[in-house]
């Protein structure tokens, strides 16, 4: 019956309008209600505002998907099988088996989002293509165009190198074939939209979560340093790989001549320009902060100001240059897809041993399993930073009896194996936390540790089933610092490298480091940098542009295990709770190779072209290995 009555009602509305204007012969001649046509749209100002915003859609959630890029790097594991992440770090991938894509760097994607950055500037680029009679506006969606083709080209050319570059819009009847343009090129391009970007939007005031004529300046700052960088200098690469240098076009994974110290000037130029142009937070102190200091700066950092934690300081939002806000998605839930199983969470993307090995102690000195005191303790007197990072047996964490009942009135981690006392009777507990936890047993850590960093510490916050509102950092004050220190490392301006260095080291509560030769500085540097940009998409793209992901990516990853027995004449009844008078702990580090068994092979420097795209585009050179 539904169908002869909606039948029924179309022929009587047709039949009533006929009627009421029957002088008007095209009356069924109208726009559909649910599109607007271009032209329209380029007429319109709102409308044509909230074509650029869709854009914006093209960064998605920025790193916060369930799988993290952390996890195809020596930073974390992915708890959870056959998401195609354990093919790209055993180096298995190929063009028809990609393993796992992110929609913030997938090929196609980007495209799509270029091609409506392409109809944008055409559209905006000359009067005669729309009606908009304000400049203002104009020019900055214009200049947030220009922006957003830059970093979607950035994406795609970190990943895979130099790429075709699309900067029209096709009609259906052209032909899309198209050769990769030259990795110098594609830089080229990127710097010419960041200036044009940082032209139109300098002076302009925009909402939390649009672009700027800074963060267009420190885009270039980032993609001049992968310029420079030695996986994209050619000779250098060559030296370094027979993947590349066997490799017939070389000209499309970098440059093949020219200059490379005035890439790493131009890169420091940038770097020094985002620099003045912005503050930080906390980046003028001259002595190092306390430790207590120092872990409270680096979790406000991380928060970005989208906590209402106690103690969190909402200030070091300054440390944003633009950001990926959360303010109008309720379904946001990082804490939970990463926070301990024993809060009903997921314990997605977990820190490996390798990464909390190398934080340093609190002094400066390396952390070694060697030096019996720090093997018996090896949470104690870390780097601060450690501490607002990553979660560890005996951490003090949020209540858990608001998700799990009265069963920890400690609220600590809990990612060991126990002595405890059951009715009398001495039982082996598993940790809450662990993959033999009584309140969930599936979605356990296999590491024995949980991330830390980006998840709200506000106990109002339950992971399991609320939002939280911590903004993704794109681009942040102490990278821009960090490619700076980069560049003049290698320009020999060690003085210069080491007085920034400090500063970030000062924040954290490190103490200072002094000038040595410029090999050892590299080494400095780059574990600087692997611990302050940790989980923020840095590492992945930092070992391979400085080709040492054979010997850190290429690792076994390492677990810790975790054991407690009592001591002689002590017991603890239930329930469990961290405490070294009663218990004897014990940490064993352990390689492990069930869940994945990480290699390096040089083809995973870049990554393939899908098998479709090339029998689309048969101009597609494959990248080399593939």
């Amino acid at each position: 019956m539904k169908p002869i009555f909606k039948n029924t009602y179309i022929a009587t509305f047709a039949f009533v309008a006929l009627m009421s204007g029957s002088c008007k012969k095209d009356f069924l001649s109208v726009s559909p209600p649910t599109q607007i046509s271009a032209e329209l749209v380029w007429k319109d100002a709102g409308l044509a505002q909230a074509f650029v915003t869709d854009i914006y859609n093209g960064l998605n959630v920025g790193g916060f998907s369930e799988e993290m890029l952390s996890s195809v790097s020596d930073e974390s594991l992915f708890t959870h099988p056959n998401r195609g992440i354990d093919l790209i770090n055993s180096g298995t991938i190929n063009p028809t088996t990609l393993g796992w894509v992110n929609d913030t760097w997938e090929y196609s994607k980007m495209y799509n989002k270029i091609r409506a950055c392409n109809i944008t500037i055409e559209r905006l680029g000359t009067d005669e293509n729309n009606g908009i009679a304000d400049k203002a506006i104009k020019d900055q969606m214009l200049g947030e165009a220009h922006f957003l083709r830059a970093y979607f080209y950035h994406q795609l050319v970190r990943f895979q190198g130099g790429v075709p570059l699309i900067l029209r819009s096709y009609a259906l009847d052209d032909d899309f074939a198209a050769k990769r343009a030259t990795f110098e090129e594609c830089v080229n391009q990127i710097l010419l939209d960041c200036d044009a970007a940082e032209k139109l939007l300098t002076g302009k005031s925009l909402p939390k979560g649009r672009t700027s004529s800074l963060a267009a300046d420190a885009l270039k700052s980032r993609i001049l340093l992968y310029a420079a960088s030695d996986l994209h200098d050619i000779p250098t690469a060559k030296a370094k790989s027979t993947v590349i240098a066997g490799y017939a076009n070389p000209e499309y994974l970098g440059y093949t001549s020219g200059d490379r110290t005035s890439r790493w000037k131009a890169a420091q130029d940038a770097a020094l320009k985002v620099m003045n142009s912005g503050s930080g937070y906390k980046m003028n102190l001259t002595a190092k902060a306390t430790a207590e200091e120092g872990q409270r700066n680096y979790k406000s950092i991380a928060m970005g100001g989208g906590s209402k934690a106690p103690g969190v300081d909402p200030a070091a939002a300054s440390e944003l240059l633009f950001a990926r806000y959360f303010i109008d998605r309720s379904d946001m839930r990082y804490g939970r897809a990463n926070g301990p199983n024993g809060y009903h969470n997921w314990a997605g993307n977990t820190p490996v041993g390798l990464l909390v090995d190398d934080y340093e102690m609190k002094d400066g000195s390396k952390f070694s399993w060697n030096n019996a005191a720090q093997k018996a303790s090896p949470y104690t007197d870390r780097d601060p930073r450690f501490y607002a990072t990553v979660l560890y047996d005996g951490a003090n964490w949020k209540p858990r009896n608001l998700v799990s009942g009265n069963v920890d009135p400690a609220n600590q981690i809990q990612t060991g194996e126990y002595d405890l006392m059951k009715s009398g009777t001495k039982t082996l507990f598993k940790g809450l936390d662990t993959r033999g936890s009584e309140i969930e047993n599936w979605n356990g850590s296999w590491t024995g540790y949980y991330t830390h960093k980006f998840i709200d510490p506000d106990p109002a916050i339950i992971e399991s089933s609320m939002p939280q509102f911590v903004p993704w950092p794109f681009f942040r004050y102490t990278e821009a610092v960090l490619n700076y220190v980069e560049a003049s490392i290698e320009l020999g301006q060690l003085d210069q490298a080491v007085l920034w260095l400090n500063r970030i080291r000062f924040r954290a509560g490190m103490p200072a480091i002094t000038i040595t030769s410029q090999d050892e500085m590299r080494k400095i540097y780059q574990h600087e940098r692997r611990i302050e940009l940790v989980y923020e998409e840095h590492r992945y793209h930092d070992a391979r542009r400085w080709m040492i992901a054979n010997e850190t990516l290429g690792r076994k990853t390492t677990y810790i295990k975790v054991s407690g027995k009592f001591k002689d004449g002590k017991t603890q009844n239930a329930p469990y709770h961290y405490d070294p008078a009663v218990y004897q702990y014990t940490y064993t580090p352990t390689v492990e190779t069930a869940q994945e068994n990480r290699a390096w092979n040089d083809k995973l420097y870049f990554r393939p072209f899908s098998r479709d795209e090339i029998n689309r585009n048969k101009e597609l050179l494959q990248n080399p290995g593939y």
